[in-house]
């Protein structure tokens, strides 16, 4: 009775529209290890057979998903093969999902990690960035937030759009000042007593999956999920309307620019 009850709560209301990849095939962890990058795939020892192909076409369709909506090769989401992937296994106690810089390994909590996929890859794309984008990048620092402190290399045009991203999220038109998206994060944990919604990193990871489930075509609950129309939102949590188009042009035009360098390396 318990597996069956972890086995439709894995699989349960997440929602999805989008292009069919696998055609009624059941994906695998191996498929999708290969397919998509991934150093290695952990699966936790209480993730059973039946979990294990609910979660694979999950994860399968909502990484495929990812890859469409940012324009990026599929091999691209492993992040040259230093990501690892774990399901069940690894995670923090009271934790949908977390990644873990230490281990470079995003991990899933196997009934509820579903809809935080998208802000945790952010998180291990911006840990996997920050040395290609500051020379002073350490092991565990976060390029997001080494932003604030130090000067990023911007003799590539890739950085410089990472660059205008950055400085449009955590600064106002001035370049000045804190911008209002920090501000109202500064409220949040003011209110909360914690130090969390205004830290860089979850700054803009809160915008990366907002562009995400901005996508007018495709839509995946377990890729991200209680985002538009939360109360998160409502409180500010994430871009509001003065930087919204921007955010969507900036993320989008910066990914879509680093899927054809990516592309043309792979030919």
């Amino acid at each position: 009775m318990t597996n069956n009850r972890s086995n439709n709560r894995l699989k349960r209301q997440f929602f999805r529209d989008g292009p069919d990849y696998r055609f009624g095939d059941q994906a695998s962890f191996d498929e999708i290890k290969s397919t998509f990058g991934f150093k290695t795939i952990t699966l936790g020892a209480w993730v059973n057979k039946q979990e294990q192909h609910i979660a694979a076409n999950l994860l399968y369709d909502a990484l495929a998903d990812l890859t469409q909506i940012l324009s990026l090769p599929p091999f691209s989401i492993g992040l040259r093969g230093t990501l690892n992937l774990a399901f069940g296994s690894g995670g923090q106690a009271g934790v949908q999902a977390h990644y873990d810089s230490s281990k470079r390994t995003l991990a899933l909590a196997k009934n509820a990690g579903g809809g935080a996929l998208a802000h945790e890859w952010w998180h291990a794309f911006d840990h996997y960035i920050a040395k290609h984008m500051f020379s002073t990048a350490g092991a565990h620092d976060f390029a997001s937030a080494l932003w604030l402190t130090q000067t990023p290399r911007l003799t590539h045009p890739l950085n410089q759009r990472l660059d205008k991203l950055f400085r449009l999220l955590l600064l106002d038109s001035s370049t000045l000042e804190p911008s209002d998206y920090f501000k109202r994060a500064a409220l949040l944990d003011k209110a909360r007593g914690i130090q969390y919604y205004a830290r860089p990193q979850e700054l803009t990871a809160r915008a990366f999956e907002w562009v995400i489930a901005s996508h007018p075509q495709i839509r995946n609950a377990f890729l991200v999920d209680d985002v538009l129309g939360s109360e998160l939102q409502r409180q500010g949590g994430f871009p509001d309307s003065s930087i919204a188009a921007a955010t969507l042009s900036t993320t989008t035009n910066y990914f879509q620019m680093l899927g054809a360098a990516l592309y043309r390396q792979a030919q």
